[in-house]
């Protein structure tokens, strides 16, 4: 059993993809994923970017709805500053119609998303992420395209009311970089739902 495990592991680091993702201060990997658009986007689209926030959501969570408004204001705040959201839905459409790429598009149309909406087709980056809830934060920090891990975990500390949020830990994060320093706070639990998938 053991020589079993020791083996996966070994598999999965020939894979590029880590057990448990990634952790603070690892280089995360570029992808290229079809947007809401219907273009291919990777963050070495974005040549001035200081960094990245990838958030990993979808459409019939309520965790994830909840956040909605805030992810919008968030990515209208940071993206000017260079630090634009990337959303990424995780969930495979197979097990929750509702987060079908069709019905992305309807999401993102509604909600007048102001990021792009990306599907994780393959489910690999959020996996390689190490993602295991909606939503499900991680900031990277841009460095001549070495995207360095900064931050993961929730957006706040109260998903179901705004008004009674006491710690905002993206932005606090993103205000530290922003400055030049690391984030007092690096980590987080992310609460939401989990991550559809079938294996």
């Amino acid at each position: 059993m053991k020589k079993v495990l020791i083996l996966g592991l070994f598999i999965l680091a020939a894979m590029g993809i880590q057990a448990q993702g990634y952790q603070i201060g690892d280089k995360a990997k570029d992808f290229k994923l079809k947007n809401v658009d219907g273009k291919q986007i990777s963050l070495a689209d974005y040549k001035d970017a200081k960094g990245f926030i990838v958030i990993f959501t979808c459409n019939h969570c309520p965790y994830a709805v909840a956040y909605e408004d805030r992810i919008i204001e968030i990515d209208k705040k940071y993206k000017e500053k260079g630090f634009p959201v990337i959303a990424i839905n995780p969930n495979d459409p197979e097990l929750y119609e509702s987060d079908s790429f069709d019905n992305m598009i309807v999401r993102a149309k509604e909600k007048r998303f102001t990021f792009p909406y990306l599907m994780d087709e393959t489910q690999e980056v959020f996996k390689r992420f190490g993602a295991t809830k909606t939503p499900h934060v991680f900031i990277l920090s841009n460095n001549s395209e070495e995207y360095t891990v900064e931050y993961i975990g929730a957006i706040d500390n109260n998903y179901k009311d705004e008004t009674q949020v006491t710690s905002t830990y993206v932005e606090d994060a993103l205000d530290a970089l922003l400055q030049n320093k690391k984030p007092e706070i690096t980590s987080t639990k992310a609460i939401g739902c989990g991550i559809k998938t079938k294996g």
